[in-house]
C-alpha cells in the first residue's frame, strides 16, 4: 500500500530532523536540557513496523537532490531547516493516521503532540543560539 510508504518516509524524515537538531544542541550548544528533551521526543516517534515493509527508496521519484538542499548558511539555517522538516513530517503523520484503515498503525494525537512540542523547542533552541551568539561562528572555540 503506497500510504504505508508515505508513513515510513515521514517517520524517517521526522527522526532525522530531530537527530540533527539534537546533535546540535548536544555538541555545539552543550545543552543537556534541550538535548534530552529532543532525545525523548525522538523516542516517541513510533509506528507499527508494517510501514517499514512498504519502503521503496530506490524508486523514490524525488530522491535526487535539489539545488536549495545543498546550501546552508550557518548553524541557525541548519536548525531552522531541520525543525521545519520534523514539524512538517509530524503534520503529515497526524493527518494520515486519521484515516480509519490506518488508525491501528499509530495514534494521530501523538504526532499532534510531537508537532506542538517541536514548535516550542524550535523557539527555545533558536533563542539559546541567539543568546550564545553561535549562529555564524560554529567552528570557533
Amino acid at each position: 500500500m503506497k500510504t504505508l510508504r508515505l508513513l515510513d518516509a515521514n517517520v524517517n524524515r521526522l527522526k532525522e530532523g530531530l537527530r540533527v537538531v539534537e546533535d546540535c544542541t548536544r555538541y555545539i550548544l552543550d545543552s543537556k536540557k534541550l538535548s534530552l528533551r529532543l532525545k525523548l521526543l525522538r523516542h516517541k516517534v513510533v509506528l507499527d513496523s508494517k510501514v517499514l515493509y512498504a519502503r521503496d527508496s530506490m524508486n523514490d521519484v524525488l530522491k535526487q537532490n535539489i539545488e536549495s538542499e545543498g546550501t546552508r548558511l550557518d548553524l541557525q539555517s541548519i536548525l531552522k531547516a531541520n525543525f521545519k522538516r520534523a514539524e512538517e513530517s509530524a503534520r503529515v503523520l497526524e493527518e494520515f493516521l486519521k484515516i480509519e484503515e490506518l488508525k491501528g498503525l499509530g495514534r494521530w494525537e501523538d504526532f499532534k503532540d510531537i508537532r506542538y512540542e517541536l514548535y516550542d523547542l524550535e523557539r527555545e533552541v533558536l533563542a539559546e543560539l541567539d543568546h550564545r551568539h553561535l549562529a555564524k561562528h560554529i567552528t570557533e572555540d
